[in-house]
């Protein structure tokens, strides 16, 4: 596998992070992937905690969240806000064997094989280890990340999809990751593999607070790493930038991006 990059680590982060998780959404995943209470559980790619947290809730009486993410100043934010009297938070490598932490009932990875493109079934393969026989793993991700949109300038158009498709050749980002998660568990001999699609961007009319800085973040994090891709703009980056402003700001603009989660038990055979 890989080494373990991130490349939307930024000093605004965690924020863009605890933001834009909308708990109702998750809950409402979580409960369909069958967590309940009395498991163990296991939240990989945990982020600031915020929704282990909600996990610790969901799995009382008795039962146990151990969330786990590759960065330290993320997981030290978790511990110190979510981890006094709930779950447990350690920073590990989940390119890298995780034996150690023991067995689970439920393992959740939400929005982290998108940034892992060549590794994501490999990496699927070491956590579906981590389950007891009879475990339910559930993968969360996108399809078509960041491509759909409408009524915005075509030149904008044109350039988030060469940015795009630049942070596949040099950060290993997958924006079509969501479709292949099916395949991932049913090729590992996953049982009772099921499928719920819902919209996750879903932007239209009056722009809120927190697509706008969400995806404020997302420009100024990736786009600024690549501003030779911006040739289409004569003044560069503050040129596209401006344009990106205004385009997400009209309220006849729309855009989606298809939310795909997966779940399956690991035979009990194994």
């Amino acid at each position: 596998m890989s080494d373990f990059r991130y490349f939307m680590e930024n000093e605004d982060e965690i924020l863009r992070l605890e933001i834009k998780t909308d708990l109702d959404k998750v809950k409402r995943q979580a409960l369909w992937a069958g967590i309940r209470p009395g498991m163990r559980v296991a939240d990989l790619a945990c982020g600031p905690g915020k929704t282990t947290r909600l996990f610790h809730e969901l799995v009382q009486p008795e039962g146990c969240v151990v969330g786990i993410d590759g960065s330290a100043k993320r997981i030290a934010h978790a511990q110190k806000k979510h981890g006094l009297d709930g779950p447990a938070f350690f920073c590990r490598n989940l390119l890298e064997p995780l034996d150690d932490l023991g067995h689970f009932d439920f393992v959740w990875v939400r929005f982290f094989l998108e940034y892992h493109k060549t590794d994501a079934f490999q990496i699927v393969d070491n956590i579906s280890r981590l389950l007891k026989p009879g475990g339910i793993l559930c993968l969360v991700d996108l399809d078509y990340n960041c491509l759909s949109h409408y009524g915005i300038p075509e030149r904008l158009q044109r350039t988030i999809s060469r940015v795009i498709h630049i942070l596949e050749e040099k950060e290993n980002f997958d924006p079509r990751v969501g479709i292949k998660l099916y395949s991932f568990l049913y090729d590992l001999g996953f049982e009772n593999i099921d499928v719920m699609m819902a919209p996750h961007h879903l932007i239209y009319g009056e722009l809120g607070a927190v697509d706008e800085f969400n995806w404020t973040k997302k420009v100024e994090v990736a786009v600024k790493k690549f501003q030779e891709l911006l040739d289409d703009y004569e003044n560069g980056y503050d040129e596209f930038y401006e344009e990106f402003e205004r385009a997400f700001s009209d309220p006849r603009r729309f855009t989606y991006t298809p939310l795909i989660c997966c779940r399956g038990g690991r035979p009990i055979s194994d």
